[in-house]
């Protein structure tokens, strides 16, 4: 029996030593993760639904941006005017200034300068208006009982009772919405002080720009981080300049334009030949659509007062001049200034004046032409260096957009390997320096 107690406990001391004993170590334990959602999800569903919500973003960072601008409109489109005047009129006032001509006053005589020419051209412009009322108002009769008989003989064979039931709808539509032209005048009073307001808000920015513009793109580049602000200011710089050749070469055009087109009325002797010209004029700075609603205005007119036949002949200048602008002003002088797509001006326009009515029109293609040089150059020259031979980016034809792309491509290359270089000088140097320690 003692022989038995003897060997349980003898067992039992076995058995507890070797449980005391740490087990050999049997290698790495695999830990899976918890299965989610997105692992059944295919890579490319990501990648669009990643794009997706940061385009959401975006849409709403610009939805929110125009809701501002309609809100500030009173403030934004004068200070857009008077930036796009300021281009134009910047070459006198600089002139004035190296000639050595106080910087206030270059500013207030360019300004007043402008004013001149601007307000003499529209007092001619009325002055040939008034002048030309009482006999524009009896052709216009006479030129409507043509149109009208022309439409009641000629091809169409309207009859006269259809002409008469039109002309009486007209008239019951100019009835009913007599209220809405009522209160459409109030709405016109209104924007007539919103006009006014507006008006002075250009005066006095554009001579501040006239006077202090570099300085207050100083102030505005002053406020970038450090990096940004020499890349930011050199993008400024050169889009400053794209838009004064922009501006001038609009100018140009719109002068010729409006020279051709009303020598061609007054050959015609079409009333209001003045009048029709400026109209054409102001017309040419929205491109490809502004020329083209100006001489159809200037056609209707030569039908109402002189009949089809002068419409013909005022159409054949329209197009005349139109090919001109095209073949050869617009290559030759627009060329140089800034080199956009057609299709992105079409698409530029239309977007401006679904946004802002005729003044986004307006303002539209200067804008992307901006925008454009802006882009290029900061793609091309992320550090601010200036460009290959002081070229402005933007004004090279479209068509050597890819061999553009490769040549900063390779500039952008031996930036790398100059950074690279310049990195490892160091680190080389620092080694050499611990050999030494360890020797």
């Amino acid at each position: 029996m003692t022989q038995w107690f003897t060997q349980v406990g003898e067992r039992a001391r076995t058995r507890l030593s070797t449980a005391r004993e740490i087990p050999p170590f049997a290698g790495p334990v695999e830990v899976r993760p918890a299965s989610t959602v997105e692992d059944g999800i295919p890579r490319g569903v990501k990648v669009a639904g990643a794009w997706a919500w940061r385009l959401v973003l975006f849409i709403l960072a610009a939805y929110l941006l125009l809701r501002l601008i309609a809100a500030l409109r009173l403030v934004v489109i004068p200070v857009v005017v008077a930036i796009l005047l300021a281009a134009l009129l910047e070459p006198a006032a600089g002139r004035l200034r190296k000639s050595g001509v106080n910087r206030s006053l270059a500013a207030a005589l360019v300004l007043v300068g402008g004013l001149v020419v601007v307000f003499g051209g529209l007092g001619v412009i009325v002055y040939t208006f008034i002048d030309q009322f009482d006999n524009l108002s009896g052709r216009v009769t006479e030129g409507l009982n043509e149109i009208q008989s022309w439409l009641a003989s000629g091809p169409f064979h309207i009859s006269q009772q259809q002409l008469n039931d039109a002309m009486a709808s007209l008239r019951k539509q100019f009835t009913a919405n007599r209220g809405a032209l009522t209160s459409g005048a109030l709405t016109t009073a209104t924007t007539l002080g919103e006009v006014l307001t507006g008006f002075f808000v250009v005066l006095f920015t554009l001579f501040f720009f006239l006077r202090d513009g570099g300085s207050i793109w100083t102030f505005l580049c002053r406020l970038l981080p450090n990096q940004a602000r020499l890349p930011v200011a050199r993008a400024g710089h050169y889009s400053w300049y794209t838009l004064v050749s922009y501006v001038r070469a609009t100018v140009l055009v719109a002068f010729v334009d409006a020279v051709g087109i009303g020598i061609g009325l007054a050959v015609i002797r079409v009333p209001l030949a003045l009048p029709l010209a400026a109209l054409v004029f102001l017309g040419a700075f929205i491109p490809v659509v502004g020329a083209t609603l100006s001489g159809a205005v200037a056609v209707l007119v030569a039908l109402v007062t002189n009949g089809p036949v002068s419409a013909l002949l005022v159409l054949a200048v329209v197009i005349a001049v139109q090919q001109l602008e095209g073949h050869v002003l617009q290559p030759l002088i627009m060329g140089r200034a800034v080199a956009l797509h057609p299709l992105s001006v079409i698409l530029a326009i239309t977007t401006g004046v679904v946004v802002a009515g005729i003044v986004g029109g307006l303002v539209a293609v200067p804008l992307l032409a901006v925008g454009n040089t802006a882009i290029r150059y900061l793609a091309e020259h992320p550090d601010g260096e200036p460009t290959d031979n002081r070229e402005v980016p933007g004004t090279e034809p479209t068509d050597d957009d890819e061999k553009r792309a490769e040549d900063a491509e390779e500039r952008a290359d031996e930036r790398a390997d100059e950074r690279a270089e310049a990195t490892s000088a160091p680190r080389r140097a620092g080694s050499v320096d611990s050999e030494i320690k360890d020797q």
